[in-house]
């Protein structure tokens, strides 16, 4: 019988009640009375029983409930923070390097506490689901006060919110990947990404606290509010999608963001290309022109040629993904014109990089409305008070 997938919970019962027969058959086999065997054994299981539970629920009471109700609200406030930290993470960025990715594993940031706790969010679908099975065997207790309680729909909304942590995971992938956008294009759409996730946290972490107190409280105001921010940050990635795509290259070490240009100029793109290709070389053949100037009349030609390699060198480092050394490009016989429009392919891979952690965010967003439905669904059956009562 315990082999029966419906009766796998109750596997351990089933070797007790064997190790007992097991037990009183011996005995009375070698004192010759199993029936007298038998009652005592009865009774030493009925007291350990009684004192058991005795001790479970009025001495040192655990209870599965409670531990699966906190479980719960950690991994919504796990959630939340963890967003946060990786949206200003990814926002204050200098676009610097990030020399731990090649020399730690991939999961370890001890910089970023809330990752972990995220992390450990993704695996607790075991650990909540072995918890309400022991919660249904418990009797009513505490705040947890009828019949019946709904504990499967604490593992429904889990699961509900592991989707929404999967996106967050995904966040911090992009955050943490060999290819990043560059900072000023990041800060340029600073305020559209940073509330977003910032309404976002406030649902999530609204949620949370909603379950802790057992209140229902409408969600409606901070669903708007999180829907028209991101709908904002839509609008703005697609009216400004030319940053995204265009070979203009803004300067290093440039805190300042990029122009927005009007709705109106968003569908010129193509118009707008040469004029800041034209812009981009008469400026450097300006700023080369005025330092020749600048030099003294006794400067000899051999200095304003190192002057122009190094310059090249340097765009050379700037421009290549992977980053490859100057000799490498030597090697290869020189800048080809070949490797030009693969040059440009590349910077426009690393800002669209951007547009991959505005998906996600995106993303991140639509699945809440699945969750304020699971949250609600819960509330309902395990008959929350509504807030203000």
């Amino acid at each position: 019988m315990k082999l029966w997938p419906s009766l796998v919970p109750y596997e351990y019962g089933f070797r007790v009640i064997l190790f007992t027969y097991c037990l009183i058959i011996v005995s009375g086999y070698r004192m010759g009375n199993p029936i007298t065997t038998a009652m005592d054994r009865l009774y030493s299981i009925a007291i350990g029983g009684f004192v058991a539970v005795l001790v479970n629920v009025f001495v040192f009471p655990i209870w599965a409930g409670e531990q699966l109700h906190k479980e719960l609200v950690n991994s919504f406030n796990s959630v939340a923070d963890s967003l946060e930290e990786c949206v200003k993470k990814y926002l204050e960025d200098e676009g610097l390097d990030h020399p731990e990715f090649s020399k730690t594993v991939m999961d370890e940031f001890p910089d970023e506490p809330n990752y972990r706790r995220c992390k450990s969010t993704l695996n607790s679908s075991a650990k909540l689901e072995s918890l309400a099975n022991s919660a249904k065997w418990e009797p009513p207790h505490g705040k947890f006060g009828h019949f019946f309680y709904p504990w499967s729909e604490y593992v429904k909304v889990g699961a509900v919110l592991r989707y929404c942590a999967y996106e967050v995971m995904a966040l911090h992938g992009v955050l943490h990947s060999e290819i990043q956008a560059p900072h000023n294009l990041r800060f340029t759409f600073y305020s559209e990404i940073q509330e977003a996730a910032t309404h976002a946290a406030e649902l999530v972490r609204s949620l949370g606290k909603d379950i802790s107190n057992m209140k229902r409280s409408p969600k409606t105001s901070l669903l708007k509010k999180v829907h028209s921010a991101t709908e904002r940050l839509q609008r703005a990635i697609d009216m400004h999608s030319y940053l995204l795509t265009s070979n203009f290259d803004p300067p290093d070490n440039s805190s300042k963001p990029l122009t927005k240009l009007p709705v109106t100029f968003s569908t010129t793109q193509y118009d707008l290309s040469n004029p800041l290709t034209e812009f981009d070389s008469n400026s450097t053949e300006n700023n080369l022109s005025q330092i020749n100037e600048n030099m003294p009349s006794g400067t000899p030609p051999q200095q304003t040629e190192s002057y122009h390699e190094m310059m090249r060198k340097q765009s050379r480092r700037l421009h290549s993904w992977p980053s490859r050394e100057v000799d490498a490009f030597e090697e290869e016989g020189g800048l080809s014109m070949d490797l030009l429009p693969r040059m440009k392919a590349l910077e426009s891979t690393a800002a669209l990089s951007l547009a991959n952690f505005t998906s996600l965010l995106i993303e991140f967003v639509a699945r809440l409305d699945h969750l304020v439905e699971a949250v609600d669904e819960l509330s309902k059956m395990a008959k929350f008070n509504h807030e203000g009562v």
